[in-house]
């Protein structure tokens, strides 16, 4: 029996999955288990799945995208080939801060965002997954 490779979007998809339940995984930690972490790890994860998710939708559409962690760009680039993408993306514009900052430095955020971006970030991933298998 063959080997069946996985296509990139598919890594992609994965790989955003995996940065949801992490960042689920640790807020629930960080809010009821007095996890010792920082916050900053919590939306650094948002901000990877977000990134992945987007970059997902641009590598199913067959669209180059470039090496960046600029959730603003890459929906710019969306919206520049009129992939249809939920109407609430560009919330998510204020994530790519946690990309590289957000790893050596102290950003200080509001725990109300987090339940913001776990929503939009569901919302995003089912509309994902309902787009590639169409």
């Amino acid at each position: 029996m063959a080997k069946k490779f996985l296509k990139q979007y598919e890594i992609l998809l994965i790989k955003a999955k995996e940065d949801l339940v992490a960042s689920k995984y640790l807020l629930d930690g960080f809010n009821h288990h007095n996890l010792e972490l920082k916050l900053e790890i919590v939306f650094f994860h948002f901000q990877q799945c977000a990134e992945k998710l987007i970059k997902t939708i641009l590598d199913f559409n067959t669209i180059k995208f470039p090496h960046s962690h600029d959730i603003e760009d890459l929906i710019k680039l969306v919206r520049l080939n009129n992939i249809i993408i939920i109407s609430n993306i560009d919330e998510l514009v204020s994530l790519s801060e946690y990309a590289v900052e957000g790893r050596y430095a102290i950003i200080h955020d509001d725990l109300d965002d987090a339940d913001k971006y776990i929503k939009i970030l569901d919302e995003l991933l089912e509309f994902v997954e309902k787009d590639i298998k169409r």
